[in-house]
């Protein structure tokens, strides 16, 4: 296909995603386009190839283990070797009241689905094509915004708002990036978590009814920071806010609590890992 470093960056037909595989493309990495909508990643891939870059699309519901895991198959299969993962794609709190509870294809909740579980088996799945070629980087699109898991409740049937969903995900998707970094230590791969910009113009942002803050350029900048900067390639195991390095949730740092985050998520994503 191309000798371009390859980059696989999820949720990339809208938002900060779509941003961030078009500077992934002007950079001279080959970017793998993810959505669900044909149509948009084809529109994505068209603005990319117009440039002078070099994309190709990939589709699949990240709601879906079934459909996470045969991405990565497809992926692993057409690819040799990728470079970069950028896990991006993500569901919001939704709209106020933050009310409306939606279970994933596989009955999780949904944003602990898309954000989390999702994310975690595409990068234990890509990790042997991501170690196969050199140096690699996993950057977890994270969020300043984090509140602990209730193991005894993971799906939220008591006291659910899609606020709280969205803030325990990305603790969990934290915790993920530190226990990861370690596992993969002497590989060759960095794995490191950001919070890109507060509030940027976005669809998620704006369908929370919440005024945006920062710019979806802001966003990009972290984003590519940890992705194709030296920040990514020194550090690993590491969280960021915006383009600094910060502390994420204390929560997220507790042996016992990433153990077992560790362990249950193990048994649930067992049947899609061999």
């Amino acid at each position: 296909m191309t000798n371009a470093p390859t980059a696989l960056v999820t949720g990339a037909t809208a938002g900060l995603g779509c941003a961030v595989a078009r500077a992934l493309a002007d950079q001279g990495m080959h970017v793998l386009v993810h959505g669900r909508d044909a149509d948009r990643a084809a529109a994505v891939v068209d603005q990319i190839r117009k440039s002078g870059g070099s994309a190709q699309p990939y589709l699949a519901d990240l709601s879906s283990l079934a459909e996470t895991r045969a991405l990565a198959d497809r992926i692993s299969v057409d690819h040799e070797a990728i470079h970069l993962l950028v896990n991006n794609a993500g569901v919001g709190a939704g709209r106020p009241p933050f009310r409306r509870r939606k279970l994933s294809a596989d009955g999780h909740e949904l944003r602990f689905a898309v954000n989390y579980l999702a994310p975690v088996l595409l990068a234990r799945t890509l990790a042997p094509v991501l170690a196969k070629d050199g140096p690699a980087r996993i950057v977890n699109v994270g969020s300043v915004g984090q509140a602990p898991v209730d193991f005894d409740d993971l799906r939220m049937d008591a006291h659910y708002t899609g606020m709280q969903a969205y803030f325990r995900s990305k603790f969990a998707l934290a915790a993920f990036t530190f226990d990861f970094a370690e596992e993969l230590a002497g590989t060759g791969i960095t794995v490191n978590c950001l919070h890109p910009a507060s509030l940027m113009n976005t669809h998620m942002v704006r369908e929370a009814l919440v005024p945006p803050m920062s710019s979806v350029a802001s966003g990009v900048k972290a984003v590519l920071n940890l992705a194709t900067g030296p920040d990514g390639a020194d550090h690993t195991g590491r969280y960021f806010d915006g383009t600094h390095q910060a502390r994420a949730h204390e929560g997220t740092y507790h042996p016992a609590t990433r153990a077992r985050l560790r362990d249950l998520t193990a048994e649930i994503l067992s049947p899609f890992m061999s």
